[in-house]
């Protein structure tokens, strides 16, 4: 009854509602409140902050779901290694994706997945560098694609180098362009690619010593895309989000050797499913990517 409990937390935690929780976790909302009450009386003091706005962890509760989500990844690890003894593999995989991965790899590698382990039960999370590299750090994921490793307790493993091109719209000079020399972009008006993490086009434009004119800095890769179609910059953004640009906008490649690398990450001591999932990753990409 405890891993339940601690389940509840978990859920509670996430979706900051007990309502959402319940429904999530095919319980009752008094059932939810019954078990957080149980633990707080366990514990001697609050997991829970009720509000108007919902409910979210106090700092006690957000220290103990740690130790929590270590419990019941125990639990799990333990149900996948015997399940492995017994030659069955199962479980459960929570995979960080950036945008990207989730439009262009992550279809094709659940149906392999599928195929291959039937047993195994892929969860799905997105977010950008940061917040995945976060999540791993948290126990909140069991792997996630990143483009670098910056923690000492994050295992990397490279996958493939996704090259970084220059967007350009039709009525710009560099628009008929075969290769373009990554200088072309220091005078002109940027769109600069904008979030958490290792910035890729950024760590290329230090490299060269380029220092563009920076306009706009935006998050989303199609809000780059349309400031560009609109005539508002250039931009430079990987092949993997310009695979379909509009008829009027093209991507030009660098004389430059200019990419970004996309790896996976995980914590150590994977999960026999984790390891299944990693092995699934390397055997698709080395198929299906390029570098």
């Amino acid at each position: 009854m405890t891993l339940a409990k601690y389940e509840i937390v978990q859920k509670v935690a996430e979706v900051q509602s007990f309502t959402k929780a319940a429904k999530a976790l095919g319980l009752t909302q008094s059932a939810i409140s019954h078990a957080i009450t149980s633990l707080e009386k366990e514990f001697g003091f609050p997991l829970i902050h009720r509000s108007r706005n919902g409910v979210k962890l106090t700092v006690d509760g957000q220290t103990m779901l740690v130790a929590m989500r270590q419990v019941l990844q125990a639990e799990e690890l333990l149900q996948q290694q015997a399940a492995h003894i017994l030659g069955v593999t199962k479980g459960i995989v929570r995979v960080g994706l950036i945008p990207s991965i989730s439009n262009k790899w992550m279809p094709s590698i659940i149906h392999t997945m599928a195929h291959k382990f039937p047993g195994i039960r892929i969860e799905l999370r997105e977010g950008d560098y940061y917040e995945i590299e976060q999540w791993l750090m948290a126990g909140e994921l069991d792997c996630g694609f990143l483009n670098s490793q910056n923690v000492k307790q994050i295992t990397y493993t490279p996958l493939a180098k996704d090259p970084l091109k220059c967007i350009v719209y039709k009525k710009h000079p560099l628009y008929d362009k075969e290769m373009i020399e990554l200088k072309s972009v220091e005078n002109e008006p940027f769109i600069m690619p904008s979030y958490q993490g290792v910035n890729d086009v950024g760590r290329v434009l230090d490299y060269y010593h380029i220092q563009p004119s920076v306009r706009f800095e935006l998050f989303d890769d199609r809000g780059i895309i349309s400031m560009v179609e609109h005539g508002l910059g250039l931009s430079i953004l990987p092949q993997l989000t310009i695979a379909e640009l509009p008829p009027n906008v093209r991507a030009i490649p660098f004389v430059e050797e200019t990419y970004r690398v996309i790896g996976l990450a995980t914590m150590y001591n994977t999960s026999p499913a984790t390891e299944k999932f990693i092995d699934v990753v390397k055997e698709w990409v080395s198929h299906y990517v390029h570098e």
